[in-house]
């Protein structure tokens, strides 16, 4: 596993109803990049506990100062240390240039706010335990060895 590597991030997408034809594709899309770009192995441990979610906010739901309300809003949750600075600006330039062609509008672009969120040690839960990151990483690790050993066999 690649040291500092994250165990089942969260994503959320906030946007305006109507501002994506095809949310699920998105919320899979989004999820799959931060896998690659966290560089965790592909086990069911990590592809079914990092997630994407995409809400749709009612007319008048989102503003800025102006009045304006086309923007979109992704925040990523990880564990703390998950994302170096070049991960942090591959997930903030992938997950836009993502969210701008998921709505059909490269103008987006520059109206995408990506918020990257840590989660401190601890407080990471899962299966109702509030996981270390080296129980994370263990849990990941004993998983690999069973997948090598039913592999195996």
């Amino acid at each position: 596993m690649t040291e500092g590597a994250t165990p089942m991030p969260m994503i959320d997408v906030y946007a305006t109803s109507g501002t994506f034809k095809d949310p699920k594709s998105l919320a899979q899309e989004l999820a799959e990049t931060l896998m690659k770009i966290e560089q965790v192995p592909n086990i069911p441990m990590f592809r079914k506990n990092t997630a994407a979610f995409v809400h749709d906010l009612p007319d008048g739901g989102l503003s800025n100062v102006d009045g304006d309300t086309n923007y979109v809003r992704v925040q990523v949750l990880t564990n703390a240390g998950a994302l170096n600075r070049d991960k942090q600006l591959a997930v903030v330039s992938q997950f836009t240039a993502l969210v701008a062609a998921a709505a059909g509008d490269s103008s987006l672009r520059e109206r995408t706010w990506v918020l990257l969120t840590e989660a401190v040690e601890g407080g990471w839960g899962l299966k109702g335990h509030a996981n270390t990151n080296s129980e994370l990483v263990d849990a990941a690790r004993a998983q690999i060895a069973e997948l090598q050993k039913a592999k195996s066999t």
